[in-house]
């Protein structure tokens, strides 16, 4: 097939689906931790199949939706997931290092707690693990700028020789914008390994 001369579009990521076995409980966690509101709720979405499955479309912006949540009765975690190939995670940026804190303040109130923390030097990012242990990320970009922190990630020989960059006590930074420590000292001390955690964190979680 010929296809000099045809142009290339690119799309853009829309939304993700996931299956789960704890619907409720799943449709509760997306609302409190990223604020996804439903668009629309099926309790028969691909018509009849011969599989009882229950459907909601929910978004926290002007998308008709961001994620699809099927519910399917008695699907199980994979207890071998790390040995599985599988989406790894999803992330959702915020616009600030004061908005990333302050969800991160929210989310302890009501239990919820990210099992890793870093300063990746492009981004600050919080992983936490939905009801069903699939990862999502809350992160924002340090630069601001996505044209500036693309420019680092592909240059900087310090991003190159740990993507995942320093390891940060999310309650030291805390601490330190309440001492009135700028954002963008927050992160060159996070960076610099200043508020790495006093209990060393566990990247194997992630996999």
């Amino acid at each position: 097939m010929k296809t000099q001369g045809i142009k290339k579009i690119t799309p853009k990521l829309h939304h993700i689906g996931l299956t789960t076995g704890r619907f409720e409980e799943m449709v509760d966690w997306y609302k409190n931790v990223l604020e996804m509101e439903p668009v629309h709720y099926s309790e028969n979405p691909a018509g009849d199949i011969g599989v009882e499955v229950k459907g909601v479309w929910v978004t926290n912006d002007e998308a008709n939706h961001r994620i699809a949540i099927m519910g399917i009765p008695g699907l199980v975690n994979d207890e071998n997931r790390s040995k599985h190939s599988r989406l790894q995670h999803m992330a959702f940026e915020y616009d600030t290092l004061d908005d990333l804190i302050d969800t991160y303040v929210r989310l302890k109130k009501i239990g919820i707690k990210p099992h890793l923390t870093a300063d990746q030097g492009v981004s600050i990012a919080f992983y936490y693990d939905d009801p069903d242990g699939n990862t999502v990320e809350l992160t924002m970009d340090t630069f601001g700028d996505w044209n500036k922190s693309t420019e680092y990630m592909k240059n900087s020989s310090i991003f190159a020789k740990k993507p995942m960059g320093k390891y940060v006590d999310v309650e030291k930074l805390l601490e330190a914008r309440e001492q009135g420590i700028s954002s963008n000292e927050i992160h060159e001390r996070a960076y610099a390994g200043e508020y790495e955690p006093d209990t060393p964190m566990d990247p194997t979680k992630m996999l």
